[in-house]
């Protein structure tokens, strides 16, 4: 089994066992055993439903600190647009990235700039007809590990571009290489990310072989300094080149818009999206060319690492695009073939995989399938599983045995009673 980065951690000193993330978890990857909980690294996607669903904050995220762009010569920020939404009263988002360039960074290169081109190429992919429809945006990247764990027959729907992070961290690093003289190595390009799977996106990425970011610094961590500088400053620097289309992308519905079409679909919040994906899968859906699948509710403004409630940050992004032109950034010769992936998207068969030999991957999937037929069903998650049948898994993979299950162990204590009884 290959190793798999996390940015979603657990802290078992804090864990009580609950069953609030066993019963949330998109993937089944979170198991309770010993009254703690256990992340399968294997089947996590870091969408932060644990982290918003847990009582007792035992989940947490790792990112980058703010102190780590120190490592690098030369400092280049790359907000998201969500970044927007977390202040009260913004009208100028030259506020917010002049507010960076005094908290250390040398440079500001907005993701919404790199949104709009994205958007751009994405249309003339549509306009010309090649791909796989309905084509499904590759720019969550909770929901692109989401379709390889769980729906890999929508492998081939996913959009083959670059996420806007991506794309702005590559022009970034040749914009700061001809305005500070350096070698690329010496320049740190940082993302400002509102969740978890962006930075797990980095360190470990879907579509390529190594991320342009040199980290990801949680909104969350850098709200407090950069809210202090943004309260004094003296001179507002001219910097921002984002048009609406661009900053839209922060809120959900807010990409699909940017098609300029009608035949798109938008859905956020991780339930939505499996109900969607599930009937794209069962193909009850027709007649879309686009579908933007955010796994956050209301988009990435409602990322865990955000410090604002997302519907107040989705109103603020809605009242900001007012003060904007439609669109500032363009594709340029040559810039959609830089877009696109370097590695194709396919399922990692290892994740569900039984058993090497196949004769003995069929022998245990008839044994679970023995077993869930004597289970109760209820799928009640007290036995530290989410449902019967991962708990039959769990059991023919050795990790669980069948009085776990509360009514397993209720029948097996009842049979010795009336045992005792009788005798």
């Amino acid at each position: 089994m290959p190793n798999y980065f996390h940015s979603v951690e657990l802290d078992a000193d804090k864990c009580c066992g609950c069953t609030h993330c066993l019963n949330r978890c998109p993937t089944e990857a979170i198991r309770i055993h010993g009254g703690k909980a256990k992340i399968l690294s294997e089947r996590c996607i870091d969408c932060g439903e644990c982290i918003r669903i847990c009582p007792h904050h035992a989940k947490r995220a790792h990112s980058s600190a703010l102190e780590d762009i120190g490592d690098f010569k030369y400092k280049v920020a790359i907000p998201a647009p969500a970044l927007f939404g977390q202040f009260n009263g913004l009208d100028n988002i030259d506020i917010v990235l002049t507010g960076l360039k005094r908290i250390g960074f040398d440079s500001v290169f907005e993701v919404s700039r790199a949104a709009e081109l994205v958007s751009e190429a994405t249309r003339k992919l549509i306009k010309e007809d090649k791909l796989k429809k309905p084509i499904i945006s590759s720019a969550c990247p909770a929901v692109v590990r989401l379709i390889k764990i769980r729906f890999p027959e929508l492998c081939d729907n996913v959009l083959p571009l670059l996420a806007p992070i991506e794309v702005a961290a590559k022009l970034a690093r040749r914009k700061a290489v001809e305005d500070s003289g350096l070698a690329p190595e010496e320049i740190g390009v940082f993302f400002i990310t509102p969740c978890p799977a962006k930075v797990t996106e980095i360190n470990s990425p879907n579509s390529l072989v190594k991320s342009e970011c040199d980290g990801a610094i949680a909104i969350s961590k850098i709200y407090p300094e950069l809210a202090h500088e943004m309260d004094h400053l003296t001179e507002i620097e001219p910097i921002a080149q984002t048009g609406l289309l661009g900053i839209g992308w922060a809120t959900s519905g807010g990409e699909a818009a940017a098609m300029l079409g009608d035949r798109y679909l938008a859905a956020d919040g991780i339930e939505n999206v499996i109900r969607v994906l599930e009937e794209l899968e069962d193909e009850h859906i027709r007649n879309i060319d686009f579908i933007e699948l955010n796994a956050c509710s209301g988009g990435c403004v409602g990322g865990v690492l955000t410090v604002e409630n997302p519907y107040v940050a989705q109103a603020r992004i809605q009242t900001l695009r007012k003060y904007l032109p439609v669109s500032l950034n363009h594709l340029r010769d040559g810039e959609l073939e830089d877009m696109k992936w370097e590695k194709e998207l396919t399922f990692d068969a290892d994740i569900f995989r039984l058993d090497e030999d196949i004769v003995k991957a069929m022998e245990m999937m008839s044994k679970i399938e023995e077993i869930v037929k004597d289970f109760p069903g209820l799928d009640c998650g007290s036995c530290g599983a989410p449902t019967c049948r991962a708990m039959a898994e769990d059991i023919v993979r050795g990790t669980a045995k069948e009085t776990d299950c509360i009514f397993k162990l209720k029948a097996k204590i009842q049979s010795v009673y009336d045992q005792l009884g009788r005798i």
